[in-house]
């Protein structure tokens, strides 16, 4: 399955999987919420660095048609 394909349902049968195998293996459910607070810590890193990157970009654009217009 490609990621960028994937749907609710294919989403929640990860997840489900995921979770059975991290179970299977030892893992605790604490352990696992912490997991997933780490993913979504990185998730939101990933998500900020995208908008200071399309920020930037568009104030470049701004400044390149602010000197254009000089």
């Amino acid at each position: 399955m490609v990621p960028g394909m994937l749907d609710v349902k294919g989403t929640k049968i990860l997840a489900k999987s995921l979770f059975k195998e991290l179970r299977g293996n030892g893992y605790s459910t604490n352990q696992i919420l912490s997991l997933s607070t780490e993913l979504i810590d990185l998730v939101t890193q990933d998500l900020k660095g995208e908008h200071a990157a399309a920020a930037q970009a568009a104030a470049a654009q701004q400044s390149a048609g602010e000197a254009r217009a000089l």
